[in-house]
């Protein structure tokens, strides 16, 4: 319980860091946020060390928590490791996955299509998020299941904040189709490439995620 709620409070604050009401610097009062949502410094604390996983928040010792917004380089970088990381999983995961876990993967792409319906970027993310996590696994390889994860992790806010934009839900919904019928084909590279291209942050996209931060922090 006291997980979900760590969870859902890290949400609302990347929230609030994305409209702007905590900007770029800001230091995040934990006295003032328990007593905004109801809940002890134990549960605020784990959500500012999940928001540091991501790098939206930087904890300094006997300072407290500030809001850090990565610069465009930096966020750029971080994407491109991402999508070489997805497509090394999906070229092992077309030679190694099992029918079970294509099961997986096409009953999060039906309630991932379903949140696109409702127009849910939130719901959507859920089962986003558990598609890549399969992926992750059926690779075969512990190491890179690990790494894929802990750099998914940092990069969720982002990735979050992407399916917003209009027109996003459904292009990463076709997407994960192609992902799916590369993988049912056993073909390594066309897996690869359509997790490459599913993941890469390049041209309009990162001007689109750029802008959005941009406006967060004015």
């Amino acid at each position: 319980m006291g997980q979900r709620r760590a969870d859902s409070i890290a949400e609302e604050l990347e929230e609030l860091i994305f409209d702007g009401t905590f900007a770029d610097g800001d230091r995040l009062d934990e006295v003032r946020l328990a007593e905004q949502f109801g809940v002890s410094r134990t549960p605020l604390r784990e959500a500012f060390q999940r928001l540091a996983l991501s790098g939206l928040v930087q904890l300094i010792p006997r300072r407290g928590a500030f809001v850090r917004q990565p610069g465009p380089v930096e966020l750029m970088e971080m994407f491109e490791v991402m999508a070489e990381l997805e497509a090394v999983c999906g070229r092992l995961a077309a030679k190694r996955i099992s029918d079970q876990a294509l099961d997986e993967l096409n009953d999060a792409n039906a309630k991932c299509q379903a949140a696109v319906d409702a127009q849910d970027s939130d719901a959507y993310y859920v089962e986003n998020e558990r598609f890549h996590r399969i992926l992750y696994r059926e690779s075969g390889n512990g190491f890179l299941e690990q790494e894929a994860c802990k750099l998914h992790k940092r990069l969720k806010p982002f990735r979050r904040q992407q399916l917003r934009f209009r027109g996003r839900l459904a292009q990463s919904m076709d997407e994960h189709k192609a992902v799916v019928q590369a993988l049912v084909r056993g073909d390594g590279e066309a897996a690869a490439d359509a997790l490459r291209d599913h993941v890469a942050v390049q041209g309009e996209k990162f001007h689109t995620l750029m802008a959005s931060l941009k406006s967060a922090a004015e």
